[in-house]
């Protein structure tokens, strides 16, 4: 069943996570079912004109879906990573000491995520684009070609419809997004991933940069205990080393849903210089 969402509220990053994931399931599975109907109307040796009105409410499911991904995108961007961003630079400032204002080197940052994360989440939401619209087409090419002919109700051409329907079917399964790579993953499962992984960027970014701001360049690494500095399969572990702000700013996280976070160490700067 569809649902009605209401505007994302910034906070909590898996809470926001799990609401951007399950506003794209939907839409996406509206989108599915919109294809079941398709399916179905060639299927039952509908009239060509059937099957095209079903392909025009397959059509207006896809925009749904874009403009779904889209809204959700821009909120994302403007809500939760200024959130996060902030939240992370007023804890490192209590750390550091100071206080945290959106001086330039932070609305200068948070631009910058901001922006590589919306081109990022829409990009990703181009494959979904891409798989429906080569269902659109091919759905399309066969109510020209193939479905007029199947029209004249006896059992053959009932068989034969049915087996047209199997055949889009089995071509262009909703289940997964296949990505050009060859990747397959379901919409829930890519977008929660890659909403954790722009908010853990986001939230490290702020305490980074508030740890510039005050000249502290060394900082403590918290992290799951088995992960990898790089990737997560590195032998080089993350948890609990020490590690430049400039090593830390090249590897914010090693990977998808990565827990990693920064603490500014002022104490091991203090005893460098002394």
């Amino acid at each position: 069943m569809a649902h009605e969402f209401q505007p994302l509220t910034p906070g909590d990053a898996e809470t926001v996570a799990a609401r951007v994931a399950a506003v794209l399931e939907d839409a996406w599975q509206r989108l599915a079912d919109h294809q079941t109907a398709v399916l179905a109307a060639i299927g039952d040796n509908a009239r060509s004109r059937t099957v095209a009105d079903r392909l025009a409410q397959f059509q207006a499911a896809i925009a749904d879906f874009q403009q779904r991904a889209d809204t959700e995108a821009r909120a994302f961007v403007t809500r939760q990573l200024p959130h996060l961003y902030e939240e992370a630079a007023r804890a490192a400032a209590a750390t550091v000491g100071g206080h945290f204002s959106w001086t330039l080197i932070h609305t200068q940052a948070l631009q910058s995520l901001a922006s590589d994360s919306y081109a990022d989440f829409l990009r990703r939401s181009e494959e979904e684009k891409r798989m429906a619209a080569a269902f659109y087409r091919a759905v399309r090419d066969a109510a020209r070609r193939e479905v007029p002919l199947l029209a004249a109700g006896h059992t053959t051409a009932l068989q034969a419809a049915k087996a047209l329907a199997d055949r889009l079917a089995a071509e262009h399964q909703f289940t997964y997004v296949i990505y050009r790579n060859g990747a397959r993953m379901p919409v829930r499962a890519w977008a929660e991933a890659a909403t954790l992984a722009k908010s853990a960027v986001a939230y490290n970014a702020g305490t980074l940069n508030r740890a510039r701001q005050e000249g502290v360049t060394i900082l403590e690494v918290f992290d799951g205990a088995d992960c990898g500095w790089t990737t997560h399969r590195d032998p080089d572990k993350a948890n609990r080393t020490v590690r430049t702000v400039e090593e830390a700013a090249e590897w914010p996280i090693s990977h998808p849903r990565c827990r990693r976070g920064f603490g500014p160490r002022p104490d091991l700067v203090k005893a460098a210089r002394n």
